[in-house]
């Protein structure tokens, strides 16, 4: 392990990265203070692919699932009906005050 000031680290980075990668440590201080310790990156290992298959039998998809919805349905999602129990209905009120006289 190696301590070089910040100067010199300034002036020999080139070569101190060498001597990163051939796997030594350099301390860098401030003062003859150390501050930061200069280290190889561990290189990432490449993720795995993910087999197919990992779901199968999990997942059911109703046979009319491209089927066009009803107008029922079409209208609660585009707010042209609201059931009277929904939030976002105007004339919907909180339980507690539903109840009160």
């Amino acid at each position: 392990m190696k301590t070089v000031n910040v100067h010199e680290a300034k002036a020999h980075l080139s070569e101190y990265l060498a001597a990163v990668e051939r796997g030594e440590t350099i301390i860098i201080a401030r003062r003859n203070k150390p501050v930061a310790k200069l280290v190889a990156v561990e290189p990432e290992q490449p993720k795995k692919k993910r087999p197919f298959g990992l779901a199968k039998g999990k997942v059911w998809i109703s046979p009319d699932f491209n089927e066009p919805l009803d107008e029922e349905l079409l209208d609660l999602f585009d707010g042209t009906r609201m059931y009277p129990e929904d939030p976002l209905n105007p004339d919907w009120k909180p339980d507690d005050e539903a109840d009160k006289p």
